[in-house]
């Protein structure tokens, strides 16, 4: 499977619970100025991301939380999944700033999106409450990739066509929380489980 397919990524969360679930979280209600970003710019943004770090930073590569902080933005905190198996990370979230990650998504061509599409499936959980997911069918996206970057491409734009498992949760109080992310398509699955402590301010 190539790398690229693993990190559709990346956040490739997948995930069903066997269990009885929570009632979704509404991930519709945001603050003033942290409106949800469209289809389009939410995934080059996270793309850009995730292909902004070497291996030996990356946080989607991460297994401890050590460099959840690696070239976040500073109007969204993302998070990822992983390239395959389960994570524990511990990551510090500044105050204020809205969360987003798939639980699985796919940077590729248009066909390969309908293929790993039609087998996707993940869960979001935020403090034992499901998280509404957003599907994103394929959709033009351009992403900048820099160089030595785990996503396997040249150093510099890169157009794909974009997919996945979408989560938009607004600004946490401050103190500690736990992000569950699980996502599976085909024989990949994926699954990292956030500690999160919320900065009391910037």
């Amino acid at each position: 499977m190539p790398r690229l397919w693993i990190a559709a990524f990346a956040l490739l969360l997948a995930g069903c619970a066997t269990a009885p679930e929570p009632a979704p979280v509404s991930s519709e209600t945001t603050t003033a100025g942290r409106e949800r970003l469209s289809d389009q710019d939410l995934q080059a943004k996270w793309w850009t991301w995730a292909a902004s770090s070497p291996e030996n930073r990356n946080p989607v590569v991460d297994d401890t939380g050590q460099w959840c902080a690696e070239n976040q933005p500073q109007d969204v905190w993302f998070f990822a999944g992983t390239f395959g198996g389960a994570v524990d990370r511990r990551c510090r979230v500044p105050a204020g700033r809205p969360l987003a990650g798939p639980a699985i998504t796919l940077a590729s061509t248009d066909a390969n999106c309908t293929t790993f599409m039609a087998d996707a499936k993940g869960s979001v959980t935020l403090d034992g409450q499901l998280v509404e997911l957003r599907r994103i069918a394929p959709v033009a996206i351009t992403y900048q990739a820099a160089r030595d970057n785990v996503v396997g491409q040249r150093e510099g734009r890169v157009p794909a066509q974009g997919c996945g498992l979408w989560a938009w949760i607004p600004p946490l109080n401050p103190g500690e929380h736990e992000l569950l992310v699980k996502g599976e398509s085909g024989t990949f699955s994926s699954s990292a489980r956030y500690l999160l402590l919320v900065n009391s301010s910037d």
